[in-house]
């Protein structure tokens, strides 16, 4: 028997250390990439970066990119959080153990790991090829399409977050409300959905956080507007989009312009992390 201890301890200990060697490493190139991220970007950080629109040279700003990222991914949430959140609902709460509910989870995985660039060239052919038929002139690219696009890549994202929060409410919950006569929509909404409301909305973040960084749909969409538009059928531009613009431009100063939107980019998720925590924080504490 003091053999079979001695290899499971030593087991243990291999484990342990490459699981921490792993861990280390990955917390590594995470602080690396925020350390360049910032080390580049803060310089930029100036007014005219709020107050100007795209423009080459150093008197450029990104007001108008802001100001398209923030339409088009509230647009797009608009769009996948309702559907995602029901889809989710569906599936945990109707379709859980059938055959029917287990394609869908297989087509959900398969929509969350699709490339993004994929399901951009999919909107531009359902959404912006007709739009331009219609019209009969040039390409009509348009912040919609884009917002469709963007919806498309977090509606998965919602549909699995909702549907593993709903499992993870306990049985016994729905058998005590069923129980006392409450019919099934209204344990769904009034019991379940307020149960596993922080894990939905966290699952609702998450889509919002990973929407801000796309880029590869949106060059097939929304395409980018040198201008500041508010029209949803106007090309539009976005914070990714003209990232990648300047980042292409030889010009220093183009450059430095790109790492302070990276780097506001990366502000705005950490500020949706935390203000995810503070939220959930005070909410468990409502309870206790």
């Amino acid at each position: 028997m003091s053999a079979i201890y001695a290899r499971r301890s030593i087991t243990n200990i291999i484990a342990l250390v490459l699981s921490g060697f792993a861990t280390l490493l990955g917390l590594i190139f995470l602080v690396w990439i925020l350390w360049i991220t910032a080390e580049n970007g803060f310089g930029a950080l100036k007014l005219t970066l709020f107050t100007k629109i795209t423009a080459y040279g150093a008197d450029g700003g990104l007001s108008n990119a802001i100001v398209g990222s923030l339409m088009m991914d509230l647009m797009a949430l608009l769009i996948c959080a309702p559907i995602g959140v029901l889809a989710g609902t569906y599936l945990a709460e109707y379709a859980s153990s059938t055959r029917l509910g287990a394609s869908i989870r297989f087509l959900n995985d398969i929509l969350l790991s699709a490339p993004s660039i994929v399901l951009g060239l999919f909107v531009y052919v359902i959404v912006v090829v007709p739009a331009t038929a219609l019209t009969g002139g040039s390409i009509t690219f348009s912040g919609f399409a884009g917002s469709v696009a963007l919806a498309l890549i977090g509606l998965p994202v919602i549909v699995r977050t909702t549907d593993e929060m709903l499992q993870l409410v306990p049985g016994t919950l729905r058998e005590a409300a069923l129980s006392l006569g409450i019919p099934q929509w209204k344990l769904t909404m009034q019991v379940l959905m307020r149960a596993a409301f922080s894990g939905i909305l966290t699952g609702v973040l998450l889509a919002l956080a990973r929407l801000a960084g796309e880029t590869a749909p949106l060059l097939f969409t929304a395409f980018g507007n040198t201008y500041m538009t508010f029209h949803p059928l106007d090309k539009m531009a976005s914070m990714p989009q003209t990232i990648y613009q300047y980042t292409n431009d030889p010009d220093p100063a183009l450059h430095a312009i790109a790492w302070a939107g990276a780097l506001l980019i990366t502000l705005f998720v950490l500020a949706l992390s935390l203000l995810t925590r503070i939220m959930f924080s005070r909410k468990k504490v409502s309870y206790e």
